[in-house]
């Protein structure tokens, strides 16, 4: 490897928020995370809260808002037939 290009590699301390540590090894001296192997639902089977309200709150908002610009909107068939019948009244003039 030539030298001074390659970042510096430690042996890493990762906490997890439910306590649980370890080492791994990585460019980063220290690393705090709040999901492991100990604590995530997908490993213990446990269902665990986490806090995503908001997340679900915008989606429901944004479909929502979706839903209501759709039901306003004019589909393509009624517009190309509005067209059509002010051509005819056109032409009958």
């Amino acid at each position: 490897m030539k030298k001074e290009i390659h970042p510096k590699y430690y042996k890493t301390k990762v906490t997890c928020t439910c306590g649980n540590s370890f080492e791994i090894g990585s460019t980063v001296e220290e690393l705090y995370i709040e999901l492991c192997s100990k604590c995530h639902p997908f490993y213990t089977g446990k269902q665990k809260l986490i806090d995503d309200s908001g997340v679900i709150n915008r989606y429901h908002n944004r479909l929502k808002k979706n839903e209501d610009a759709s039901k306003t909107r004019i589909g393509k068939k009624v517009k190309k037939a509005t067209v059509k019948a002010k051509k005819v009244k056109k032409e009958e003039k």
